[in-house]
């Protein structure tokens, strides 16, 4: 057996610190090192035993999560899951620099604490050396003025951990007459729909959770709901969504892999491909369809992923085009599109 991943929690509650910290050390690769009842207290003991992941809630006294998040990670850059009610908050810690989150569980529901365990002690190998990412690292290169694109193309973008600040990042730095956009990020529901209205209110572009019967239109971005997968159907020259429940694909409901072939089948050469930081595999099937049917692709390089794991495979199965750091693809999506 390999080295234990040392965790820190990080909550107010006493009885939920004890929940996660008996939940969490059941899989025999994590070992609870600490735990820390504030910011403050938290401080301390990262400087003390030197955790490999941290988990952190968002409503804490003396100081909350997000802006402890900010504060810790230039000088400790441990990665930070976010245990959390169901709220927008999330993304404000992402945006932070946190790499991922997990909701709390209805703790008089015995089902609802055992799945949110099994997802945090996923979340913790999986973020275990995950690359942070603070704003002052990012220098993305934004792509300013008035364009003329050929508005009949797709773009299609799948990502997993780390995808919400990196779709966020990407999308902030592109011109408004961008071609329609539909997009899939591995997220739990009800976050979907905060994410698409997040990133409605920071971009330039029309965003929403995607449903079936939506026209992918230019300006326009769909997002796929969490829990559901999505299709785009060419209707004449149009692209229509069907949104439907499914079986993980995977592992994941919403899949990449599902929309990629999707758009391989229904647009060929007038698509884009993208694939973003993320775990695992999904999307590396369905970009390398795309690739063959004629479309552009793009994946996010190493140094500049959370997790490079789903852009990895994709590359190394030939369906990547052009790798590039993620400040770079704003530019190099423009040089396809024109």
């Amino acid at each position: 057996m390999g080295k234990k991943i040392k965790v820190l929690i990080i909550d107010d509650s006493l009885v939920f610190r004890e929940v996660l910290s008996r939940g969490i050390s059941t899989d025999p690769m994590i070992d609870v090192v600490a735990k820390a009842e504030d910011p403050f207290d938290a401080r301390d003991k990262i400087l003390e035993f030197e955790p490999d992941v941290i988990t952190c809630d968002v409503e804490m006294p003396k100081m909350n999560g997000i802006e402890f998040i900010r504060r810790l990670l230039p000088q400790y850059p441990v990665p930070t899951i976010v245990v959390s009610s169901v709220s927008s908050a999330v993304f404000d810690a992402m945006d932070a620099g946190a790499v991922d989150f997990v909701t709390k569980p209805n703790v008089q529901s015995a089902q609802s604490v055992e799945s949110f365990i099994r997802d945090l002690i996923n979340k913790v190998k999986t973020v275990n050396g995950a690359k942070i990412v603070t704003s002052s690292s990012e220098h993305a290169e934004s792509v300013t003025g008035s364009h003329s694109f050929d508005q009949k193309k797709i773009i299609a973008i799948g990502a997993s951990t780390g995808g919400t600040e990196a779709i966020s990042a990407l999308l902030k730095q592109l011109p408004a007459q961008m071609p329609a956009m539909v997009i899939v990020q591995h997220i739990p529901p009800l976050f979907s729909k905060m994410f698409a209205d997040r990133l409605n209110s920071l971009t330039p572009f029309s965003v929403k959770e995607a449903a079936t019967g939506d026209y992918l239109e230019p300006g326009k971005i769909l997002i796929a709901p969490g829990d559901q997968h999505i299709t785009i159907k060419r209707i004449a020259d149009k692209y229509k969504i069907e949104a439907f429940q499914g079986e993980k694909v995977n592992g994941h409901c919403p899949s990449v892999d599902v929309l990629f072939h999707s758009v391989a089948k229904e647009c060929g050469e007038n698509a884009i491909g993208v694939i973003l930081t993320g775990m695992g595999y999904d999307g590396a099937k369905g970009l390398l369809s795309m690739r063959r049917s004629g479309a552009r692709t793009i994946g996010q390089d190493q140094a500049s992923s959370v997790v490079y794991g789903m852009p990895k495979v994709a590359y190394d199965v030939g369906a990547v085009v052009q790798q590039a750091p993620l400040q770079k693809i704003p530019g190099l999506l423009c040089a396809m599109l024109r």
